[in-house]
């Protein structure tokens, strides 16, 4: 950070209401001492672990919060009514432990502290917004990381002793058999953050050589933010989209690996739809990822004999107007969905395919006639999650020969493009969030005929890209070109598959 960026930090109070908390360095101090004093560590740039204070001469406090973690400290100063709210989200009611906690932890002593150990990986990953949290044991330490936005991060290390009783505590909150331990199990709870946001816990055990691993999904139930508008659609592809799911009948195809946000995307036409139109909506998923008033969601459930065919093959007798399937994953699946779209319902599903047009050739390849895929196929849509650059922090520079080429376009080469440092509004990372890439295969006319006649990828491409489609390479750079996301996240996103 520049000396200039640093005196304005010290100079004009900062809004934390903008700023990314790293939990890493925030849960490090006493509960008390940022109650008390107004302080938190927000996260480390360069040498120094940034500091949100109201008064950056506070030297005795200053000095306590640098012996607490240990590191060289800058203080930033704060707003005052937004960093008592910041430090009431990353405590909530919390005792005044934290830092004692960590201590015990890394040390290997103090087994009545599991239960506060686990809520503070289980806050960190709230704060952090993390999607999972892993917990791995190592020869001589257990591992925890936390994905964000797609990445996994580092959170801590602690005592391989504490391992135990982590895993203790979190299968007693999931209703799991702690005395099993060389079976995989499955389980689940509910559990509310400071920030008062309620989330649903999936645990997943795995016995390793080492001990136990533990992965928990956490799904979040809020849904406020979930609408078109926020995927990162451009107008046409938003207009197609939107023209597609507002048919009166058909299917409707998302495409791609699994966490690229295809679920995410249905979920916010659904809720359109809704919104606009009185709809009997019916959704069969595993697991079910939002929840939706006024939808009627089934969760799949192997151990309760509901499968995904007998689950469609009642949805089908309950009327309804529209259908989502978490995913068409075999031939008995994509023959229910096709005629519930060919007997006037609008149907949405996913396909684990690499582009938008090969979504055809997935359905051909699970036994589904090619004149029966264009009659009811209205639009595909190859789908990948990028994480957006930093908005404060980013400054431009141009798109390498091996970038270029790594996402398909060589022509881009020199092209304006940007990357971003890290700094206190995006926790050091750079990025803050995802946004998704999207590339669209609208079905009719010729496009109907193309599919008819039994035409291959390479054919329906042509086609969508004559028609003014864009492929995923190509919203990519127009994303870069923005200064949307970096260049090597597009090329990751894009060459993986």
């Amino acid at each position: 950070m520049s000396t200039a960026s640093q005196e304005s930090l010290k100079s004009t109070p900062l809004d934390m209401s903008n700023v990314r908390i790293d939990p890493s360095w925030a849960l490090r101090i006493p509960v008390s001492l940022a109650r008390r004093k107004n302080v938190l560590p927000c996260c480390q740039l360069g040498d120094r672990v940034m500091v949100a204070c109201i008064d950056c001469h506070d030297v005795a406090t200053l000095d306590t919060v640098e012996r607490q973690l240990g590191q060289l400290i800058e203080p930033v100063l704060a707003d005052e009514e937004s960093l008592k709210m910041v430090i009431r989200d990353t405590f909530g009611g919390q005792v005044a432990r934290t830092g004692a906690i960590r201590v015990a932890a890394e040390r290997g002593d103090g087994d009545q502290d599991a239960v506060q150990m686990c809520e503070e990986i289980l806050q960190a990953a709230a704060l952090r917004d993390a999607s999972d949290i892993h917990v791995d044991p190592l020869s001589q330490r257990v591992r925890v990381r936390l994905r964000v936005d797609g990445q996994l991060e580092q959170y801590r290390h602690f005592s391989s002793e504490l391992h135990p009783l982590i895993t203790s505590r979190i299968k007693v909150l999931a209703n799991m058999d702690i005395s099993e331990r060389r079976s995989p199990q499955d389980g689940r709870f509910s559990w509310t953050s400071s920030r008062g946001d309620s989330i649903d816990v999936r645990v997943a055990t795995l016995p390793t050589r080492l001990g136990e691993s533990l992965t928990l999904r956490l799904l979040t139930n809020n849904i406020d933010n979930l609408t078109l508008s926020k995927l990162g659609m451009d107008s046409d592809d938003l207009k197609r989209f939107s023209d597609a799911i507002n048919r009166p009948h058909g299917l409707v195809l998302l495409t791609g690996p699994t966490g690229s946000g295809k679920s995410t995307t249905l979920y916010a036409g659904m809720r359109e739809l809704v919104s606009k139109r009185s709809l009997h909506v019916v959704t069969v998923e595993d697991p079910i990822e939002y929840e939706m008033d006024g939808i009627a969601q089934v969760a799949v459930d192997s151990a309760d004999k509901v499968n995904f065919g007998k689950a469609l093959r009642s949805i089908l007798r309950n009327d309804p107007d529209v259908i989502m399937i978490g995913e068409i994953r075999d031939a008995e699946t994509a023959d229910i969905a096709i005629k519930a779209a060919l007997t006037g319902h609008l149907v949405f599903s996913t396909l684990h395919t690499n582009t938008a047009a090969g979504a055809v050739t997935r359905l051909i390849d699970m036994g589904v006639q090619p004149f029966l895929i264009a009659a009811t196929l209205r639009l595909a849509v190859a789908q990948r999650l990028v994480r957006r650059l930093c908005q404060h922090c980013r400054n431009e520079t141009t798109i390498s020969t091996s970038e270029a080429a790594a996402i398909g376009m060589p022509e881009a080469k020199g092209a304006a493009a940007y990357q971003a440092d890290g700094c206190i509004y995006c926790a050091g990372r750079g990025k803050t969030g995802r946004t998704g890439l999207f590339e669209m295969l609208p079905v009719s006319g010729a496009m109907t005929q193309l599919i008819s006649s039994g035409a291959d990828e390479i054919d329906l491409h042509e086609l969508a890209r004559k028609e003014g489609c864009r492929t995923l390479s190509e919203d990519a750079f127009q994303k870069i070109a923005k200064g949307i996301l970096m260049a090597a996240d597009a090329q990751a996103s894009v060459a993986a598959w």
